[in-house]
């Protein structure tokens, strides 16, 4: 995780002109918006409201126009807009899903983003998944702030809250209410899968929210976050928000900075993600900002981290833990590593955006993870008393 920072103080922003030549892509209209925008977004679909339930939009992939480069439908077969009412607080949650084909066999893949990043950075993961291995299903969250919003329900404005806790609870919110609109009466066989921030987030609820899977939590993976190297890399973080541009020209110019700063190493995924980490500035003029206000969430960064190995280990499903060889393991991970309680797996050629870096490699790794750990596919030898009671020797 510290990589992002060490490569990123001392990079410059692209030239104004980008050497790209393809076509503009077009940031996607449902990100950044503020809660009135939703709201106006949301009531024009078919979708009925409850106070204390969900709402929920599903926008299918257009077949009547080709979709521009960095769509969604290139990734994803549904957008979800969900809605719940918990006391004084209503979330408004945006997700991506694909279905998986059999919800009895899945597995359904459930990724979650790191700090400033969104959904989108798994869109070449949830591609690269289905070539794999085409029954999966892949449901990508975004967390408050990055592409869901939660609001006060009196005054309307949006609650400045990134605790740990806070953001477990928009999580499990996204998953229940996911199934709520698929109607799924049963879940799926669940993979969690959580990059950096992602990472910690998915930890916390394999160990402490795992009864809301049932037995259909296989196990999770964390990409590129130990805690000890995370909590050191963050006294990092001000000095590389303040070095990285705070503006663009256009799209192009945000993509080109991310390859050439090697914050994400693939240009593929970098035309998929970056159009979603974006806004267009409130001075216009064809401008771009960052969408997440990283420095908010300040306050509650070294407590995204704390205590992190002993949740990993302890967590329920089976473990892997991906690195880009940056990170070193504390001492209980390197205890737990030599116990045998979870798969360590060190991609040295990628970054800190390991699932962007090498989405082909980081699909097989979760492919082969999934199969090696799904226990509806183990058959049991029979039981001798089985035998004798059907009149075979043993």
């Amino acid at each position: 995780m510290s990589d992002l920072f060490r490569q990123s103080v001392n990079t410059q922003p692209p030239p104004p002109q980008s050497q790209n030549l393809r076509p503009k892509p077009t940031p996607i209209p449902t990100q950044g918006r503020s809660s009135a925008e939703y709201d106006d977004y949301s009531s024009s679909s078919d979708s009925s409201a409850s106070s204390a339930a969900s709402v929920a939009t599903v926008r299918p992939s257009s077949r009547e126009h080709e979709a521009p480069p960095t769509h969604w439908t290139n990734y994803f077969e549904q957008e979800l807009f969900l809605e719940r009412r918990d006391g004084e607080q209503v979330g408004k949650y945006h997700v991506y899903l694909t279905p998986p084909t059999n919800l009895k066999k899945g597995p359904l893949f459930i990724c979650h983003h790191g700090a400033g990043a969104s959904g989108m950075s798994f869109a070449m993961f949830a591609q690269e998944i289905r070539k794999k291995s085409p029954e999966a299903g892949i449901l990508s969250l975004e967390a408050r702030a990055h592409g869901s919003i939660v609001t006060n329900a009196s005054s309307g404005e949006a609650i400045v809250d990134f605790s740990l806790d806070a953001l477990v609870a928009d999580a499990v919110a996204m998953i229940q209410l996911t199934a709520e609109k698929q109607s799924w009466t049963t879940l799926p066989p669940i993979v969690l899968i959580g990059h950096s921030l992602g990472g910690a987030i998915m930890t916390t609820i394999a160990s402490t929210h795992f009864k809301i899977f049932g037995s259909s939590l296989i196990g999770y993976c964390v990409i590129d976050v130990v805690e000890g190297s995370a909590i050191e890399a963050l006294s990092h973080m001000k000095t590389y928000l303040s070095s990285r541009p705070s503006i663009f020209s256009s799209v192009d110019d945000a993509i080109t900075w991310h390859v050439r700063s090697r914050t994400i190493r693939d240009q593929r995924s970098a035309e998929a993600s970056v159009p979603s980490l974006l806004v267009s500035s409130p001075t216009g003029k064809g401008k771009y900002i960052w969408k997440t206000d990283l420095m908010s969430t300040s306050p509650w960064w070294d407590q995204w981290f704390q205590g992190m190995s002993q949740k990993f280990l302890t967590g329920r499903g089976a473990k892997l833990l991906i690195l880009a060889g940056t990170d070193r393991l504390d001492k209980e991970l390197m205890i737990g590593q030599m116990q045998g309680k979870f798969q360590l797996t060190v991609i040295p050629e990628a970054g800190h955006f390991v699932q962007e870096d090498v989405p082909e490699k980081t699909a097989n790794l979760l492919s082969e993870f999934f199969k090696r750990n799904d226990r509806s596919q183990m058959v049991l030898p029979p039981k001798v008393s089985d035998l004798i009671a059907q009149g075979k020797k043993v």
